[in-house]
C-alpha cells in the first residue's frame, strides 16, 4: 500500500453478510468485506472465506491490483487472463471455419 501511496484513512471498511457456501456461519455473522477508496470511488466486494479476517485481506489485495492496473495504465494479469477467454470463446467467422475443415480434408488443399 505504501509503494502506491495508499493510506489506511483513505480506505472505507463496511462489512455485510455473505451468500452461498459456508454454513451457518456465513448466514448469522457479517463476513463479506466491502472495501471503498474514497479518492478514485472503486469499490471492492470480497466474500472468498468464512473468515472476516480472511476477507479484509483478500479484499485489500484485490483493491490494490486494480489501482495498480488503473494507475500504471497497463492491464492487469487477470484482465489478461478474462481476454483470453473471451478470445478462445468467441464464435468463428464462416470463412475461418470453412479455411480450417478445407485444410483437415485429405487431398484437398
Amino acid at each position: 500500500m505504501a509503494r502506491l501511496g495508499i493510506r489506511e484513512a483513505d480506505l472505507e471498511e463496511s462489512f455485510v453478510r455473505s451468500g452461498g457456501p459456508g454454513g451457518q456461519n456465513v448466514n448469522k455473522v457479517s463476513t463479506c468485506v466491502v472495501l471503498k477508496y474514497r479518492p478514485s470511488g472503486l469499490v471492492v466486494k470480497c466474500q472468498k472465506g468464512r473468515s472476516q479476517a480472511m476477507n479484509r485481506y483478500f479484499a485489500r489485495k484485490i483493491l490494490l491490483t486494480r489501482l495498480e492496473a488503473q494507475i500504471h495504465g497497463r492491464q492487469s494479469e487477470e484482465a489478461q487472463r478474462i481476454a483470453k477467454i473471451k478470445r478462445q470463446k468467441r464464435k468463428r467467422s464462416r470463412r475461418a471455419k470453412e479455411k480450417m475443415l478445407q485444410a483437415k480434408r485429405p487431398g484437398k488443399k
